[in-house]
């Protein structure tokens, strides 16, 4: 069961660093920020990492942008495919091997944030960095409460929207990106909307959210936690 409440912004972010530095592990605590694309998921790891910094407490930022696959294993369905959305464009094994694994129980502490440059499609060799025993990887990207996934966050978050709201932003964003509005709210409706429905079908992240938030209105988000 949820039950939520409406809140201010300031509001959000003291009630969810409140949830997270709450958990009592022996490691750095690894959050999830999930949601679709363009639903606010960067923004809200971001003001949680500046909360976490202001406070004097190390805050690791990483996104599942930087786990992509080359484009060639992503395309392999086709372009337009929501399947291969979902199933094709991350490489999960480099995420747990490089990332999530080390900042877990009985990990080495030493990760790399990142394993795949986008822009280039080439894999990326990044020095190792350490992380202090309470520190907390705020880590955003779509799919990451499928279940190959669950046993590697200590806090899940996940961020909802309203899919007409959530591509009006996309379409905002995007355009320059993908040529024009069109060819983004087409991709979109062909190929990310429905990737996203099959990942909710398949993987249920509701459900194995620690915390939703409804971002409708960013400045009047809705919280939802699990009792």
């Amino acid at each position: 069961m949820f039950e939520g409440e409406h809140l201010s912004r300031g509001e959000l972010i003291h009630r969810l660093v409140g949830l997270i530095e709450g958990v009592d592990v022996a490691h750095p605590t690894r959050v999830a920020i999930d949601g679709a694309d363009a639903v606010g998921k960067t923004t809200l790891a971001d003001e949680l990492s500046m909360a976490f910094g202001e406070a004097g407490n190390e805050a690791i930022r990483a996104s599942v942008d930087g786990f992509h696959r080359p484009r060639a294993k992503r395309y392999e369905r086709g372009p337009d495919s929501p399947a291969g959305y979902y199933l094709d464009s991350f490489d999960y094994d480099a995420l747990r091997s490089l990332l999530l694994e080390p900042l877990g129980p009985g990990g080495s502490r030493s990760y790399r944030p990142a394993a795949f440059n986008l822009d280039t499609d080439s894999p990326l060799d990044l020095e190792p960095r350490t992380a202090g025993h309470r520190a907390v990887l705020l880590f955003d990207g779509v799919f990451l409460l499928r279940p190959e996934l669950r046993d590697v966050w200590d806090v899940r978050i996940l961020v909802r929207a309203d899919s007409d709201e959530t591509l009006r932003r996309a379409v905002k964003r995007d355009a320059v990106r993908f040529g024009s509005a069109a060819e983004v709210e087409r991709r979109y409706r062909v190929r990310y909307i429905p990737g996203q429905s099959l990942y909710f079908e398949q993987a249920r992240p509701d459900l194995a959210a620690d915390a939703v938030v409804l971002n409708d209105d960013p400045a009047a988000p809705r919280l939802r936690l699990r009792s």
